[in-house]
């Protein structure tokens, strides 16, 4: 059983790819409820959100063409938790060809990294190098509390400058 549903639909602007759900995130059943985790603060301060909005309405940003998933379905809490109950990153992908979003946006080099097949090191932040059938892909720096000491709000502002633009 997924651990937090889906927030899918066709022609979404952007979809936020988180690595698994924390536990708070589990148990409450939304996306980033932990109140440490910056993600809410940041989307409303880059400007991807008119207002800030609290982890219970993140159903509503469906509204605003803004969607979530995660690399791990099933699994919850911290990564080295989490994953244990595997990655399926062909399945992500056919879910990212069958919805169609204009922009990808891992919310961390790990979930980047599940996806790439590469190790974290190896992951950049912000614009990826384009694929020909696939959505543009960003990474962002993780929100996560637990990831303070590598926290950088510029691939955050990137993202909303790129989807201001209408690039892409």
């Amino acid at each position: 059983m997924d651990r937090l549903p889906d927030q899918l639909q066709n022609n979404l602007r952007l979809v936020f790819v988180g690595t698994a759900a924390g536990q708070r995130s589990a148990d409450l059943g939304h996306y980033y409820a932990h109140p440490g985790n910056r993600f809410w603060r940041t989307i409303h301060a880059v400007g991807l959100t008119p207002r800030l909005y609290q982890p219970h309405e993140f159903t509503a940003l469906l509204d605003l063409g803004i969607g979530f998933t995660d690399m791990c379905k099933r699994g919850a809490g911290m990564d080295h938790e989490a994953l244990k109950a595997g990655v399926d990153a062909a399945a992500f992908r056919t879910k990212m060809l069958r919805y169609q979003p204009r922009r990808i946006a891992f919310t961390s080099k790990k979930a980047a990294s599940l996806y790439y097949g590469r190790p974290t090191t190896a992951i950049a932040l912000g614009r990826q190098p384009p694929r020909d059938d696939y959505p543009a892909v960003f990474v962002l720096a993780s929100p996560s509390g637990a990831a303070s000491g590598a926290w950088s709000l510029r691939p955050w502002q990137e993202l909303a400058d790129d989807l201001k633009s209408g690039t892409a």
